[in-house]
């Protein structure tokens, strides 16, 4: 099946890019809920998926607006106000959404997926085995959506899976953008837009979009068109079609196959070192994946007390990240300790 967008010029003129966490979110949660994910998110969905399922969120209704096939809910994707919102920024989008593109997305989920995933939500672990079920849930109505509830349940999905890891996706997102808007200024938006994904093609002024089950066309949405790099959505595209906002196109970020790849390099430690000291420096070095103090203490042969001194310092001078993770806390490295441990053409 294949669909088409017609442009304009004014279309064309309003076309732009913008990185959006909950794409992330949406895109990471139907990942996990799949039976396999692809081997490059692998690694982080072995670290993600059992703190998401010890907090419940598989059973949630989260996992029921996003089934891990077919249709998700729109309301769960607004629209950027900016290129770089932030999840808060969207979260108060969601709030606002009225109630009948609620009832609408509720509608469309019941007739576009199947009955078994609206009423057994998806189990972000390991799939079950032949003939054996899991236990259902509830089918939603328009009455079960309590939106605040509903946020603070993406917010607890977001520290667990996608915090931690932030600074790094964000940077493999954003040199997606950067590139293709330099694209743009260098050979003009239909070369860029015919190479987003090999079932995108531009085709005299109009998008079309090959092997899709749902239609993009322009009377289902409003003008120009919102382009979204995403970590998860590999190895397709998605879209969004809400008038009387811009159609939406969620498509793979470049680089993903380096996303989860060891970045720091022994010149840069050793040269951090230099200043910080060669235990603080090994412990930035560690958190290129998050750690917990206790993983950190158990890797170093040091006391978790030691540790958490150490983690204490860097978290001050803004070269960490606290994120909470049940019991225990995960420690990430942020972007400025990224650009001190990693070379700069990782990212572009």
């Amino acid at each position: 099946m294949e669909s088409g967008l017609s442009f304009s010029a004014a279309d064309l003129a309003q076309t732009r890019f913008a990185v959006s966490p909950m794409w992330e979110v949406v895109t990471s949660f139907r990942l996990l809920a799949t039976d396999t994910e692809p081997l490059v998110h692998r690694s982080w969905a072995a670290q993600v998926r059992p703190r998401v399922r010890r907090a419940g969120l598989h059973r949630g209704r989260l996992a029921a607006l996003v089934p891990a096939h077919g249709y998700l809910a729109d309301f769960l994707t607004p629209t950027p106000a900016g290129p770089f919102p932030t999840l808060d920024d969207e979260l108060d989008a969601i709030r606002r959404t009225p109630a009948e593109q609620i009832a609408h997305d509720l509608a469309t989920l019941a007739n576009l997926t199947t009955p078994a995933a609206l009423t057994t939500p998806a189990t972000l672990t390991t799939p079950a085995a032949p003939g054996t079920s899991r236990s259902p849930g509830p089918e939603l109505r328009t009455d079960d959506i309590d939106l605040e509830r509903l946020c603070d349940e993406i917010r607890t999905y977001w520290e667990l899976a996608l915090a931690p890891y932030w600074a790094r996706i964000r940077a493999l997102l954003e040199a997606d953008v950067f590139h293709r808007a330099r694209q743009v200024a260098e050979h003009g938006s239909a070369r860029v837009l015919s190479e987003l994904h090999e079932t995108v093609r531009w085709d005299d002024g109009t998008l079309r979009l090959v092997r899709r089950a749902c239609a993009l066309t322009r009377d289902q949405a409003g003008s120009g068109l919102l382009l979204v790099p995403s970590a998860f959505a590999w190895p397709r595209v998605l879209t969004r079609s809400v008038a009387p906002d811009p159609p939406q196109l969620a498509y793979p970020a470049r680089g993903i196959g380096n996303l989860w790849e060891r970045r720091t390099t022994h010149t840069a430690t050793d040269a951090v070192a230099a200043v910080l000291g060669r235990s603080r420096a090994l412990l930035l070095a560690e958190l290129d994946t998050p750690a917990s103090t206790t993983q950190l203490a158990a890797t170093f042969g040091l006391s978790a007390p030691a540790v958490s001194q150490h983690l204490v310092a860097l978290r001050n001078a803004g070269l960490v990240s606290a994120h909470r993770s049940g019991r225990s806390v995960l420690y990430a490295r942020t972007a400025v300790a990224d650009a001190l441990l990693c070379p700069r053409e990782e990212y572009v």
